[in-house]
């Protein structure tokens, strides 16, 4: 049960969010905060809702409740290229697929938008999106291509399964050569007009964590071996390979991937993204 009183700080689950949140501890700020660690829709409706006042959410999630949060500066899970955990498999090369029948998990709206943007736009392709559980073989049973993300894409990734494999991160390169960003740091308004300083406290120990976490990736490699198997060498590239800041080039592939979600009707209004600063507010620049 969760404290009125207390600070409530939102965890993303996402192996790829791990180099920022390893050294936070709640425990060490100077007022009484707890974390929550949970699925994405849960942890998104207590952001939209202000019962989780900060964290982690995907960057679909931040789009549709965006008139009631703000991104805090400089944090990010973002690729300027390959992702390595996004990936499309298909038995064909993704500019053939055409009309044909893609499998897609309903754990993540980003990625399956940015494939709903992709192939309209840069393929030119209509397929048909049927939900499956994320299963490589199953959904290919019931599909053309079928989209895996995170630990199971990885998994997947590690052995020849004898498909096209295409990464999203390096198709959206490719086609707007911008980089793109899967999730971001947000605080919901009415936490960062009550708490300021206790805001302002935690970016900061997001921000410390983060850099600790990158110049020390061993920890976090293992924790990753142990969980989800693989080499410590293939976790400290995929971490690498990884951004985790949110300047003006992750903003830009950011608001463009927003545009297009309007623009196909997958977002019911556009993003105007705000930045929290601990003084004033800083609209993104369009």
């Amino acid at each position: 049960m969760i404290h009125p009183e207390h600070t409530v700080i939102g965890k993303i689950s996402y192996t790829n969010s791990w180099p920022v949140f390893h050294n936070f501890h709640p425990s060490s700020l100077s007022f009484p905060a707890e974390m929550v660690s949970e699925v994405p829709a849960i942890l998104n409706q207590g952001m939209a809702a202000g019962s989780i006042h900060v964290g982690a959410l995907s960057s679909f999630a931040y789009a549709a409740a965006s008139d009631r949060l703000l991104l805090l500066p400089d944090l990010s899970v973002s690729a300027d290229g390959p992702v390595k955990s996004i990936l499309l498999f298909s038995r064909m090369p993704v500019q053939s697929i055409g009309s044909g029948r893609i499998a897609v998990t309903n754990t993540s709206a980003t990625s399956v938008n940015l494939l709903k943007i992709l192939m309209d736009k840069a393929v030119g392709a209509s397929p048909e999106y049927i939900t499956a559980p994320p299963d490589l073989n199953e959904m290919m049973e019931q599909a053309d291509a079928c989209l895996l993300i995170g630990d199971h894409a990885i998994r997947v990734s590690w052995q020849d399964q004898g498909y096209y494999v295409t990464d999203l991160g390096q198709l959206w390169k490719e086609w707007t050569g911008l980089s793109m960003t899967f999730a971001v740091w947000a605080v919901n308004r009415g936490a960062a007009s009550h708490k300021p300083e206790a805001i302002a406290e935690i970016a900061e120990a997001f921000a410390v964590s983060k850099r600790r976490g990158l110049r020390d990736l061993a920890p976090i490699t293992h924790e990753a071996c142990c969980t989800i198997g693989g080499t410590a060498a293939y976790w400290n590239d995929y971490f690498r390979n990884l951004c985790y800041d949110f300047g003006e080039r992750q903003q830009e592939g950011l608001n463009l991937y927003f545009r297009y979600a309007y623009e196909l009707g997958l977002l019911p209004q556009e993003v105007k993204m705000e930045l929290w600063s601990h003084n004033l507010l800083t609209r993104v620049k369009e």
